[in-house]
């Protein structure tokens, strides 16, 4: 089997009811903004992304029938824009999420993470070295 050089999740899509409110909430959480376009019967908002960066990016996609928010199954870990993953952990609930997990240390070498749920009902973690 041939190795990739790649990280091998190339894109993600959280799945959402309220497109606007979901828009709010993350770019309140991560300092940042989002805009969204329809394409066709799909609503979606692309988080930013830099060619030259590591990791995948991805969006928010709102369907009535083919993307169901759920705080069950696939988790999406986010990097922390700040370097240290509470300060956007203490953003979560001013925007109408709910912190889950505190932050915590998975290793030395691996850094920290905490799960919180968006306004979706999402389930979603952050992740940071420090």
């Amino acid at each position: 089997m041939k190795q990739e050089k790649n990280n091998v999740v190339g894109w993600f899509e959280i799945p959402v009811n309220d497109m606007a409110r979901a828009i709010r909430f993350y770019s309140a959480v991560f300092d940042f903004e989002m805009e969204s376009q329809q394409f066709g019967d799909e609503e979606m908002a692309w988080f930013p992304w830099s060619e030259s960066g590591s990791g995948a990016s991805g969006s928010l996609v709102k369907h009535e029938t083919l993307y169901k928010p759920s705080a069950d199954g696939t988790i999406v870990y986010f990097s922390s824009p700040s370097g240290d993953l509470s300060h956007e952990l203490a953003r979560v609930e001013k925007a109408g999420g709910k912190v889950l997990r505190e932050k915590s240390l998975i290793t030395e070498e691996i850094g920290y993470m905490a799960l919180f749920l968006d306004t979706e009902g999402n389930r979603v973690a952050l992740h940071s070295r420090v």
